[in-house]
């Protein structure tokens, strides 16, 4: 009698029953028994059989990357942030493909770890590689009013993508394997490639589930934003105009501008239902900490004479990044024994005697990789920096050190959170290199400009790993496909960049507000006269952050029972640096799937994360279609007929 936990095997031609629930709550053991675990009941029949790196995948995530970096590059220069498109290029894909195998243009079908692979390569294409353009090098040109010259843009872009890329070998084998931190997209993700290849009649009421919360997340979004396109006099009949509305009522403009207020966005409620209770109530409560107590006393006090968001976070990011930065370092030389384990295999580069390889290690990305990428990236990285701004060469190599260790923390929250708090991480570096270099703003922003790409990179990298490693992919081959992405995503996004601001100008206009780079050019400024130069409440609260940091990371050693009770150094901290609202949808949706498996467990098994992939998936594809709508032809003729 087979067990109903275990996943049935596949064959050579591309066929695996994906009908039973993934693995998403792990395994349990030690290291080594949970390793195993996967390797015989996830992998085996899949990622050893299975069609996974090949040209097809990786070609037609080159070209939907390629496609997304366009949209993510825009959004970023009009609203400060970028979206994931792992979920949307993996449904894309699937049905593009279903029509090639209709009209005759392709004979057989893409596999899911085909479909997989195409995913992580369309991700570094559309999302890694952005960036660090929207915000360092936005806030370079706004500062000195004239950009990087087009080959330095180019190099700086590719390197700091392969170093970000390559940071994330040795962190993969802990966070993921090992600690099984959730990384939700990822599992949403796995949850939407498992809905569309699956057929068992389990596998398919949870395919139905997925597709019916991804038509009402659609027709959501649609609601919300998509009245004003068809006609601005659609515009207060549209959910957000309505929930507006809402909001001055029952809140007000001074709560309003705390952020405290409401937002209906099913996305980040979804999100809540993958990360879990403990993560979402962490940032709910460290929120409510903030905005509703912290920022209130202090306004009242005269300390913060800002309001609205924009304002106010320049004052509150501080608490919040001390606190997930002490969190996260000490959690990783916590972990010193597993680290030290995961470098074993350096021993054969250096000339040491080789270790035997095992059936884990003959498929997880070898060390030498990691080793190989950040020597190259160190010493171009150095290079560029001293040629773009006269950057000291031991300058560039304490970036690049800071970068690993602050790319650890930035990792662990989005394991955690699924936020991945990339601008805090560069205000660390920004801070530092303030008090080393006070003045040279230019350092000051490109030093910052390594740590926060690597971290955005090695983040992006791990979540695709996650979905591999819930399905049962390669990850080696999954790294590739990851490292394939970024000459496309170079390629177009630094192209685009320059023709959609040709101008210092146009930074900060109404065409491009760039938040992003606005806050980046604020800090700068603001540290151009030294570390002294911070008022006494950002000092206390850095050292007040670090504090609860350190406690929230030892508590649970000391009393483990009670640890499952205990906040989220990562969500506290995160909590700090983001709108309140927020945090209340993620709670939301996190005590939702909680009741669910309180009550009906059975449901919850089969129901909760398809019905929150499905409401991710639905509303993400929905937003790039209204962004395509209404930026598409502007960008066209932005990038093509130079309008």
């Amino acid at each position: 009698m087979s067990n109903p936990d275990v996943p049935a095997t596949g064959n050579s031609t591309g066929e695996a029953n994906y009908d039973q629930p993934l693995r998403v709550e792990g395994f349990k053991g030690t290291a080594e028994e949970v390793e195993r675990q996967w390797f015989e009941e996830v992998y085996r029949g899949r990622g050893d059989r299975m069609p996974q790196l090949t040209l097809r995948a990786v070609l037609m995530g080159t070209v939907l990357g390629g496609i997304l970096s366009l949209t993510n590059l825009y959004i970023g220069l009009k609203a400060g942030w970028g979206f994931g498109v792992t979920i949307t290029a993996c449904i894309v894909s699937y049905a593009v493909w279903s029509v090639f195998l209709r009209l005759g243009l392709a004979k057989t079908k893409m596999t899911i770890l085909e479909n997989n692979c195409m995913q992580s390569t369309s991700s570094s294409a559309g999302y890694s590689t952005g960036t660090t353009l929207v915000s360092a090098f936005a806030a370079y040109f706004m500062i000195n009013g004239q950009p990087v010259p087009l080959g330095l843009t180019f190099a700086w872009v590719f390197f700091l993508a392969i170093l970000g890329v390559t940071m994330a070998i040795p962190m993969k084998r802990q966070m993921i394997n090992v600690e099984q931190l959730r990384f939700p997209t990822g599992i949403a993700t796995a949850e939407t490639l498992r809905a569309l290849y699956s057929k068992g009649q389990r596998a398919v009421q949870s395919a139905r589930a997925l597709t019916y919360a991804g038509v009402a997340a659609a027709i959501s979004q649609f609601w919300s934003d998509g009245l004003r396109l068809i006609s601005p006099r659609l515009e207060p009949f549209g959910l957000g105009s309505i929930v507006d509305r809402f909001d001055k009522v029952v809140f007000g403009p001074v709560w309003i501008g705390r952020t405290v207020t409401f937002l209906w966005d099913p996305i980040f409620i979804a999100a809540g239902v993958l990360m879990g209770l403990r993560p979402a109530a962490s940032i709910f409560l460290g929120g409510t900490l903030c905005w509703a107590v912290f920022v209130p006393i202090m306004q009242a006090r005269g300390v913060i004479t800002e309001t609205g968001y924009r304002g106010v976070v320049q004052w509150t990011l501080w608490g919040g990044v001390s606190c997930m930065v002490v969190s996260g370092l000490l959690a990783f030389f916590m972990q010193w024994r597993a680290i030290a384990k995961a470098f074993r295999g350096l021993r054969s580069l250096f000339g040491g005697e080789k270790a035997p390889v095992s059936e884990l290690d003959a498929i997880e990305t070898p060390m030498s990789w990691f080793v190989i990428g950040q020597l190259i990236s160190l010493v171009a990285l150095c290079w560029l920096a001293k040629v773009s701004f006269n950057m000291p060469i031991w300058e560039s190599i304490l970036a690049v050190a800071m970068s690993f260790f602050l790319a650890l923390v930035a990792c662990r929250v989005t394991g955690e959170t699924d936020t991945t708090p990339t601008g805090a991480m560069g205000k660390v570096t920004q801070l530092v290199f303030g008090a080393l270099n006070p003045g040279n703003m230019n350092i000051n922003l490109m030093s910052a400009n390594i740590t926060s790409s690597a971290a955005i990179s090695s983040a992006d990298l791990l979540t695709d790993l996650k979905s591999g490693y819930l399905l049962g992919a390669n990850p080696r081959k999954q790294f590739i496909a990851q490292f394939c992405g970024i000459f496309i995503g170079t390629l177009a996004t630094v192209l685009a960049f320059r023709v959609m601001v040709p101008t210092a100008s146009v930074l900060g206009s109404d065409q491009f507000p760039a938040p992003a780079a606005q806050a980046w050019r604020v800090v700068a400024l603001a540290l151009s006269k030294g570390f002294e130069s911070l008022e006494p409440v950002k000092l206390w609260s850095i050292a007040i952050g670090g504090l609860v940091g350190a406690l929230l990371t030892l508590l649970p050693l000391w009393f483990p029972r009670h640890a499952k009770w205990m906040p989220s150094a990562s969500g506290i901290g995160l909590s700090w640096t983001f709108h309140w609202y927020y945090g209340f949808l993620f709670f939301t949706g996190a005590l939702a799937g909680w009741l669910m498996e309180r009550k009906h467990p059975e449901r919850a098994d089969l129901y909760n994360y398809p019905v929150a992939a499905g409401i991710i998936a639905g509303g993400s594809l929905m937003g790039v279609a209204l962004i395509f709508w209404e930026n598409g032809p502007i960008v066209f003729r932005q990038i093509f007929g130079g309008g």
